[in-house]
């Protein structure tokens, strides 16, 4: 069977920064831990609060969390009561052992995020709208900006309800997933069915790095 690689982690340093940014050789496991934990909790909130990735900075005892979203006003809340409502809850989760500080940035192009497009798709199978008319709406979305070169949305599970799980694909322009200059955003998603959990990948072709040569 051929091993698949997530396009963002071989693209880590050349398009991609890193998303948890810290150094302590000795903690590593322990931080991987909760840094895998604070993820997890924030994304409790469920897809409705389309959240493209979380950032996280270490710094001794402080821990910065940057939540990238395409609906800050949904995560702050009235007042600023949700950023306090999670702040307190990673807390707790962490036993109050670090100074925890929250910062919401919203993503200006939601159409053009792999993971929200993901997400939408992913609500829309839910509320049993046909996962064809759901995978053809998102491709013309994404398609109708210019600096979208290629699209391509891959979606498996029992679709239809149908007892043999299988993948349907839709591809438009150029897709190139072996050139690493190539700028491509990968986002994934579930869907819960009453017939069962539906995947959803959505792959978003860029631009593509120009070399420079020195003279």
């Amino acid at each position: 069977m051929a091993q698949y690689t997530n396009p963002k982690s071989l693209r880590t340093g050349i398009f991609k920064e890193w998303d948890s940014r810290w150094l302590n050789l000795k903690k590593t496991p322990q931080l991987l831990k909760e840094d895998y934990e604070i993820r997890q909790f924030i994304l409790k909130g469920g897809k409705e609060l389309r959240i493209e990735r979380i950032e996280i900075e270490r710094k001794i005892d402080n821990i910065k969390i940057i939540i990238h979203t395409a609906r800050p006003g949904l995560l702050i809340g009235r007042q600023g009561q949700g950023i306090s409502k999670i702040e307190k809850g990673i807390s707790k989760l962490l036993k109050n052992k670090y100074k925890i500080s929250l910062s919401i940035e919203e993503v200006k192009r939601p159409d053009t995020s792999s993971q929200i497009m993901a997400q939408n798709i992913a609500e829309d199978i839910e509320k049993r709208i046909p996962y064809r008319i759901a995978m053809k709406r998102a491709l013309a979305r994404i398609m109708q900006h210019k600096e979208v070169k290629g699209a391509k949305i891959m979606i498996s599970g029992r679709l239809d309800g149908n007892e043999i799980a299988r993948d349907e694909w839709l591809l438009e322009g150029k897709l190139p997933q072996q050139t690493l200059r190539a700028n491509i955003d990968y986002g994934f998603a579930e869907a819960y069915c009453t017939y069962g959990v539906v995947g959803i990948k959505v792959w978003i072709y860029k631009e593509e790095e120009q070399k420079t040569e020195k003279k």
